[in-house]
């Protein structure tokens, strides 16, 4: 950051330009709908031919009627029996005619609603809709100060602020794991967190039936809202990840069971790495990664007709002499495209990610998020969770890579905004007032538009060398570390209703004497 923007106060509205880059949650300070509700204009990249995309879509069918998928829930097994899928109770293994599956992947809605507590941030997902989520549920975290550590409910409040404080960021994830609260309590701390410290579009655990229905509580309670009319909106989301190869858990079916009964959205995400749990072939990894999400869609659709749905993709390789997991790979990116290339086959919103494997808010962090956030957005996701604060492949969030990401989201949300090309803007009259040899600084049409010419660092430093060192010498996270203590330390809480607020921290209270939710069921 430049020495002018490294002294900016960052509190209310910061104003660069002539219009709003970030928000640090004053009360009365408006998002910015440049930055809320993001369209991206340029056609999704498809690298796959029609029949190729065509090959992968029926070799998944025919793994699910020949293969099937083993499902350990019994009365998810009973939800695909009833349907009309073949269901071995002995393996467990569940069967599903092709055309059982396409017609209920057919009833999945293709655009989703998501109703905010502010309804200024409500989001719109499908077509080209864009919207970027926090990192979700590493059990660690870092910063420059404390390093490496468990991650505490502290932090995990800190994360929802940071998310709150920027409107690039629209929807908060499962942040970080807080490892000090008791697992059968955490679901209680973490929604109200995010009811309280935020009114942007909010996560849910699917963690057994107990945790899930006592966050749907704590939601209806935060937005004053009646079961009917809870279930006629989509409040709140939860991610669904399969165990991949072909196998669906009891929390993950039964979260699917739960929130499409209630009317809530589910991103149904298949883990495939490529050379671990899917075929080290790239093809191979998106056949597995589409017959499981499409299984996961239809068990929805069968439950609740219409339930809205994100199609997951997450698939990525490994490093095949550790078995480490690696992301921002040049076959993470391939597969991204392929997935929205799957994904608008069924006509379904898409959800992708930005991820990255190093250990360090250091530059293989940056290029391998960025190369992420290129599959991701170039192909088409509407939907980009983990999308600030990821680091050492999902297992920590950093602090500084959350506003190192933050810049690299506003760059993208800035290149969403359309190139204005008319008479004044080409100039002629100023290239030829100044003529050859001279400069543009100090012309009328330079004057008239520098402070909205270009966008303004966050974090970026594009001062020479001279004056970088004259401010510090300071690395890109050395200035992000500033950037996040002053958010925090100048943050405000959204406004809310305290009747309910209170409501809501009485229903915490109660929750926790009784001991709150099993993880059983």
């Amino acid at each position: 950051m430049s020495d002018t923007s490294d002294s900016e106060p960052i509190s209310g509205t910061t104003r660069r330009g002539g219009r709003n880059r970030h928000r640090v949650a004053a009360a009365d300070a408006l998002p910015n709908p440049t930055y809320l509700r993001l369209r991206n204009p340029y056609p999704p990249i498809a690298s796959l031919s029609e029949d190729e995309v065509e090959a992968i879509h029926l070799t998944s069918l025919q793994l699910l009627e020949e293969t099937g998928m083993r499902v350990l829930h019994e009365e998810a097994r009973a939800i695909y029996a009833k349907a009309g899928a073949k269901v071995d109770e002995g393996t467990m293994m569940v069967r599903l005619d092709r055309g059982l599956v396409m017609e209920m992947v057919a009833k999945a809605p293709p655009r989703v609603g998501l109703d905010c507590r502010n309804p200024s941030r409500n989001l719109d997902l499908g077509g080209n809709a864009l919207a970027f989520a926090t990192v979700g549920g590493p059990p660690n975290v870092t910063d420059l100060d404390r390093g490496k550590r468990p991650g505490t409910l502290a932090d995990f409040v800190n994360i929802v602020r940071l998310a709150q404080s920027f409107d690039v960021v629209s929807v908060i994830s499962a942040a970080i794991e807080p490892l000090d609260v008791d697992p059968q309590l955490r679901h209680l701390d973490t929604t109200l967190v995010q009811l309280t410290e935020s009114d942007k579009f909010p996560f849910v655990y699917a963690r057994g039936r107990a945790v899930t229905a006592q966050a749907f509580e704590l939601l209806r309670i935060g937005r004053g809202l009646s079961e009917a009319e809870f279930a006629s909106r989509v409040c709140c989301f939860g991610v669904i990840n399969t165990n991949s190869p072909l196998q669906l858990d009891r929390p993950m079916s039964r979260g699917i069971i739960d929130f499409a009964t209630a009317g809530q959205l589910l991103v149904i995400t298949p883990f495939t790495l490529a050379g671990a749990m899917a075929p080290v072939s790239l093809a191979g990894a998106l056949v597995l990664q589409n017959a499981e999400a499409l299984a996961g869609i239809a068990l929805a659709q069968m439950v609740r007709p219409g339930a809205p749905v994100l199609y997951g993709g997450f698939t990525s390789n490994v490093d095949m002499k550790s078995g480490a997991p690696a992301f921002g790979t040049p076959e993470y990116v391939k597969a991204a495209f392929a997935s929205g290339q799957l994904a608008r086959k069924y006509d379904l919103p898409w959800r992708s990610s930005a991820t990255n494997a190093s250990n360090a808010p250091d530059a293989q962090a940056a290029y391998e998020t960025q190369m992420s956030l290129w599959g991701a957005v170039m192909g088409g996701a509407n939907l980009v969770l983990h999308g600030a604060g990821w680091l050492e492949g999902g297992l920590t969030a950093s602090y500084e890579k959350f506003i190192i990401d933050v810049e690299m989201l506003q760059m993208f949300a800035e290149m969403f905004r359309p190139l204005k090309i008319d008479t004044a803007e080409l100039a002629l009259a100023a290239i030829q007032a100044v003529g050859p040899g001279g400069h543009f600084f100090g012309t009328q049409h330079t004057l008239e538009r520098y402070k909205g010419a270009f966008y303004a660092p966050l974090v970026s430093d594009w001062t020479n060398f001279g004056a970088w060192t004259a401010a510090g010498s300071l690395d890109a996270a050395e200035r992000a570390n500033r950037i996040w203590k002053r958010t925090l330390a100048e943050f405000a809480s959204p406004p809310m209703d305290a009747g309910r607020r209170e409501a809501m921290e009485d229903y915490v209270a109660r929750r926790k004497t009784e001991g709150g939710a099993s993880l059983e069921e």
